[in-house]
């Protein structure tokens, strides 16, 4: 039997994220009372970084760990993939060795090449392409906050990357109206847009974006990658700042969002991700919680009940 891989948030169907977001905040609720749980007990997750990280790798390796479970870190330096070795033989050997295997890379096609030949589960920790796991963690502190967030209006602003492909599978999925404000030239790729037509809407006005947002997230300018480009970004993203006077535009109980690391006076000000509206603190949390969820459910899956109303 085909493992079940985490490769964006779509191969997930409603009702399994549903559980999810809520199973993470059961075992986020575990973990504050001081309850151990460890099912994976025995399991290792094999962590393959092309790409640095703080939030995955310490997320990951903590929650295996509080899963009772094991995470082995990999870089190209510690690995044949570093040196050459065929992306298919790789997943064809650790996958023979470990329970699951999480990377962070580049290029999707590398991940998408190495689930296709692996024998366990694989999760994307995020390419160029998609970050799903951010996603969960979004959702999970949406609804933490402020309950389901299906029928809300949620306002993307920046780059139209990786992140905002994957708020435009979650607006699919969960059920909400994004808008995505992006300077001229630098929006979501047509074919990953194209997919949500009902749930989408493509502007380069961030206020025009941002009116009677529930939701506003934003991204750095300059991703991992484009360091090269940094400086034309600025210049390009000056006006798609979310600024305490962008955020006026929004709902008055409307959240910030972003999945760090930021730029304090770049793609916000230091206003409004310090302000009370801004829960990425929470949101940088539950990278912890939901990952667990996920562990479980692609390793340890439990018989679970109808998902909630959200």
């Amino acid at each position: 039997m085909m493992p079940k891989h985490f490769l964006t948030l779509l191969d997930l169907d409603e009702g399994e994220a549903k559980r999810l977001i809520r199973r993470a905040t059961e075992l986020k609720q575990l973990r504050q009372r001081g309850e151990d749980y460890r099912p994976l007990v025995g399991y290792t997750l094999a962590m393959v970084f092309e790409k640095s990280s703080t939030r995955t790798r310490v997320s990951f390796e903590a929650g295996m760990s509080q899963l009772g479970g094991t995470a082995m870190f990999l870089s190209p330096r510690d690995t044949q993939l570093g040196r050459g070795e065929p992306i298919e033989d790789s997943a064809r050997v650790l996958s023979r060795m470990v329970d699951a295997v999480m990377i962070r890379t580049f290029e999707h096609e590398t991940l998408t090449r190495f689930a296709e030949h692996s024998q366990v589960p694989v999760i994307n920790g995020l390419t160029d392409r998609f970050h799903p796991c951010q996603l969960l963690a979004d959702m999970q502190t949406y609804v933490e906050h402020r309950g389901s967030i299906r029928g809300r209006r949620v306002a993307f602003v920046g780059d139209g990357n990786n992140m905002c492909h994957s708020y435009i599978n979650a607006a699919r999925l969960f059920g909400f109206q994004l808008c995505i404000a992006c300077p001229p030239g630098f929006e979501p790729d047509p074919d990953v847009l194209a997919t949500a037509p009902d749930h989408c809407t493509l502007m380069h006005d961030p206020a025009e974006a941002v009116e009677d947002a529930d939701l506003v997230v934003t991204d750095v300018w300059a991703s991992m990658g484009q360091e090269s480009e940094e400086d034309q970004r600025k210049a390009v993203f000056a006006d798609f700042s979310v600024t305490a006077a962008i955020m006026a535009k929004a709902r008055p109980n409307a959240l910030f969002m972003h999945c760090l690391p930021a730029h304090r006076g770049e793609e916000v000000s230091a206003e409004v991700i310090d302000g009370p509206q801004s829960v990425v603190w929470d949101e940088a949390e539950n990278r912890l919680h939901a990952q667990k969820a996920l562990l479980e459910l692609l390793l340890a899956p439990q018989p679970g009940s109808e998902p909630p109303a959200y």
